[in-house]
């Protein structure tokens, strides 16, 4: 009534008007995308979501991988501190993990523990129906692919459980098995999104990525294609090198998300992106390095290239991806400004450290850009590559990647209507003619069932009333060709449609 109600006149009052429309249009929209997952509700839905509403209240469910230590646990003290998030903490060792809970007082009504060994794609597929049975009717926010290991000094590798490089399987493949699990349900979610910690060394466009042997490359995949078991440690099929295989995880990890995003972002609703929270110098990820490195590592981070971030600004780092609301665009590889460009030497003693740049501390939480992804990080091909046999070895299934559609039933029943007509025409079209060569197609008449064929042949003679009525007749050039030179046959006389037969009737002598 207020939006109509005027007294200056019609032209006002048919832009109101508008706005009406323009508002009511914008919830039919709103509507539309709620009818997607919708499905009549039963007593036991109800109960569940009851349940689940009892549990979790209001608050957004996240997962995070490695909560015990490092990164992980300074995110998930970050998320609780909010009161808005439940946090299940995917661990290895859960009794070192309630240890931590109880040191950083993390709410128990709010924390849950489970176990989860990287290690192994059968405790990756155990912890996902664990968390399903806990979660109940509740959908997940958020998953955090946070744990990762670090082994730079092996002079030979390490297996996992299922026979893989540990590095790459707890890094990257085990969580590729995860996202595959937990995907359908966080598609539920109002603002899911999936978050994998990347790193500078996987971008090899930067001084850290690029400026550091070894490199990160993937090069052809032959490691991955042969199945990258034991004795094959290395993606890309050569010798094994700690720090090289711990680099090419990151890069994978960060051609996953652009992968994921391309695929999946529009028919899901999934934020997916990666991070670079910073060289986190004192992180328990370099304890297999040698105590001389652990204790100078840190020193010359801080103030030699300004590059040195704490536990604690980096897990706000983490926590803004997973809260901020701008946060909430796919496909991005988020960092934040501080420490190599400038600012060094008396600066950087100065300001204990406190460099502005690009990955150091300081700056902020307003100082979170989206950065620059390297050509390998981009390459689409190997991006393709990784994603099929990373498939193939971890026995992840995925849906389909289609384009989102209308949930309008109107549309789908034209929808399938329209395939019913297609598939008939088609089967005329596959019939034995001079010049076919598509018959290694099993296709037949018999494709075509009894309700097709009363369905569609009144549908079919509707349709063609409308066309001879309402179109009239094909013009000559139409059925003989008016660019052939000559003609390969003589056209096939027209059918008459059943008005038109009537017409040449009543106008006969």
């Amino acid at each position: 009534k207020l939006l109509l109600s005027d007294t200056r006149g019609p032209t006002s009052r048919m832009s109101r008007l508008a706005l009406l429309l323009l508002l009511a249009g914008a919830h039919a929209v709103a509507g539309f995308k709620g009818m997607a997952n919708w499905k009549v509700p039963t007593v036991g839905d109800y109960m569940r979501r009851m349940e689940a509403e009892k549990k979790f209240g209001s608050k957004k469910l996240v997962v995070i991988t490695g909560t015990s230590s490092g990164l992980g646990r300074k995110t998930a003290r970050a998320l609780l501190r909010t009161g808005k998030y439940h946090v299940v903490g995917a661990v290895r060792d859960l009794e070192k993990m309630e240890t931590i809970a109880e040191i950083d007082e993390f709410d128990p009504a709010s924390f849950t523990p489970m176990h989860l060994e990287l290690n192994s794609f059968e405790s990756v597929r155990a912890f996902c129906d664990q968390l399903y049975d806990f979660k109940g009717a509740k959908h997940v926010d958020r998953l955090i692919c946070n744990a990762a290991v670090y082994q730079p000094s092996l002079p030979y590798a390490k297996w996992s459980v299922d026979g893989h490089e540990q590095q790459m399987q707890i890094n990257y493949l085990s969580h590729f098995l995860m996202i595959s699990k937990l995907m359908p349900d966080l598609a539920k979610a109002p603002d899911p999104r999936v978050i994998l910690v990347g790193s500078v060394t996987g971008n090899d466009n930067t001084v850290g990525g690029g400026g550091v042997y070894p490199i990160a490359d993937l090069k052809e995949l032959e490691g991955l294609k042969a199945g990258a078991r034991n004795p094959v440690s290395m993606f890309d099929g050569y010798n094994f090198i700690g720090a090289k295989a711990y680099k090419d995880s990151k890069l994978c990890l960060m051609m996953l998300s652009n992968t994921l995003h391309d695929k999946y972002h529009k028919q899901t609703g999934i934020a997916f992106s990666s991070i670079y929270p910073g060289c986190i110098a004192e992180s328990p990820l370099f304890r297999e390095k040698r105590p001389w490195f652990r204790k100078y590592f840190p020193i010359f981070m801080k103030y030699i290239t300004g590059g040195f971030v704490g536990e604690e600004e980096a897990g706000m780092r983490l926590f803004q991806v997973a809260h901020d609301p701008r946060c909430s665009k796919s496909g991005v590889y988020w960092s934040w400004n501080g420490g190599p460009r400038e600012g060094r030497g008396e600066a950087a003693l100065e300001q204990d450290g406190q460099i502005l740049g690009g990955g150091g501390a300081g700056g902020g939480w307003d100082s979170i850009y989206e950065n620059d992804q390297s050509d390998k990080v981009l390459n689409p091909e190997t991006a393709q590559t990784l994603f099929k046999y990373s498939s193939v070895i971890t026995g992840a299934e995925w849906p389909p990647a289609n384009q989102p559609k209308s949930p309008c039933p109107t549309l789908k029943l034209v929808g399938a209507m329209t395939s019913m007509a297609n598939r008939r025409e088609e089967l005329k079209r596959m019939q034995p003619a001079p010049g076919m060569v598509g018959g290694g197609l099993a296709v037949g008449k018999s494709a075509v069932t009894v309700a097709d064929t009363i369905v569609l042949g009144t549908a079919s003679r509707v349709v063609k009333l409308a066309q001879n009525r309402l179109l009239g007749e094909l013009p000559v050039t139409a059925l003989t060709g008016s660019l052939q030179a000559d003609a390969p046959s003589a056209p096939k006389p027209q059918r008459k449609g059943l008005l038109r037969r009537l017409r040449l009737r009543r106008a006969a002598p």
